[in-house]
């Protein structure tokens, strides 16, 4: 076990973490500080399992460190605040996404876009049963939202609500696509249809036919695999959000947009795109990306989703459901994202 500075006092905690890249969870004992003038110290309710933590617990991304406690969709219950802590009180209703720390100095932080900044500091995630974090970083989370379908706001939300924002997608009568029907589609869908858009669900999936138009209340169904369907769709999108993880041609989509048209992608793939320039020149399209949001957007899109009723589609499980639920993920097997009620089923390990 590391040795802890002397000069900083710390409190128990536990939880569930990865002890190598087997990717393999299981209880584990580790400290956090105690709560700090600007803290807000809170008991971590439900935590969503989003796919970057199946990425992390196997090092898929060559960063991790170990042992690791997952999680970056944290609701739960305010107990302690700092004597310099503003804006919360105990026992608020409160939310911690990717991010529970920056510099506040650069030109990103001083921007709201914290979510640039990156200083290679490792801290324990939300499959915990307490957060210590700057309030900066803490989210209000409305009485009229559950806490369970909120938890996977706090990333696959802000991340298909910011590019929305961001490139001008989010205007009433838009035309929009949403390739891919999982996790991050599925809300990209619920937001674009609250912000006045048409939406076009783009799948290689027909079977998502009925959930996309009957239960999400998309549009249209344009199956990609389809050749006739994309002619018929060429040149009738304003703009695309591409959920998509796996590798996938983007000329088609490219096809889809209308002149000065944008594809934006969220997904990351394990190989590079194959990309052909023509189409961009001919028509002044775009193609872009986008991660999550800063703070600011953050709980804006939170306060968003409360004005419309926008939750997460959820499996609640059981913390020591977590493996298999991780393995039924890696398999595509959730509509469309788990979460882990923390307060009811995390137990201290011996």
């Amino acid at each position: 076990m590391t040795r802890l500075p002397e000069e900083v006092h710390y409190n128990k905690a536990f939880g569930w973490a990865a002890k190598d890249s087997s990717g393999v969870l299981s209880p584990f004992n580790f400290f956090t500080r105690e709560t700090g003038e600007k803290d807000v110290t809170f008991k971590v309710l439900y935590c969503g399992i989003c796919h970057s933590d199946l990425h992390m617990v196997k090092n898929e991304w060559g960063n991790s460190i170990y042992p690791l406690v997952p999680g970056h969709e944290i609701v739960g219950e305010v107990t302690e605040i700092g004597c310099k802590v503003q804006k919360f009180k105990a026992g608020d209703r409160v939310g911690v996404g990717c991010m529970v720390g920056s510099c506040h100095s650069c030109d990103n932080c001083i921007n709201n876009l914290e979510n640039y900044f990156y200083d290679g500091a490792v801290t324990h995630g939300g499959y915990s049963n307490t957060m210590v974090v700057d309030e900066h970083f803490v989210v209000s989370i409305p009485e009229n939202l559950p806490l369970d379908a909120t938890a996977p706001l706090l990333c696959a939300g802000i991340t298909v609500y910011s590019p929305l924002r961001f490139y001008g997608l989010h205007k009433p009568g838009l035309r929009v696509g949403v390739v891919g029907l999982g996790g991050l589609g599925h809300l990209a869908v619920k937001f674009a249809k609250a912000m006045g858009t048409n939406v076009t669900v783009i799948s290689t999936s027909p079977s998502k036919q009925k959930e996309a138009l009957e239960n999400l209340g998309a549009d249209s169904f344009l199956v990609s695999r389809d050749q006739d369907q994309l002619q018929a769709g060429i040149g009738t999108l304003d703009g695309i959000i591409d959920t998509v993880s796996t590798q996938h041609p983007l000329l088609p989509l490219l096809g889809l947009l209308k002149s000065h048209g944008k594809l934006v992608i969220l997904g990351i793939p394990g190989k590079p795109f194959e990309l052909q320039v023509f189409p961009l020149i001919q028509g002044r399209k775009l193609i872009g990306g986008s991660m999550i949001g800063g703070m600011k957007e953050t709980q804006e899109m939170i306060d968003f989703a409360a004005e419309h009723n926008i939750k997460t589609d959820i499996e609640v499980i059981a913390m020591d459901y977590v493996n298999t639920a991780i393995d039924r993920l890696l398999k595509g097997d959730v509509k469309y994202r788990f979460v882990i009620d923390i307060g009811n089923t995390l137990r201290p390990s011996s």
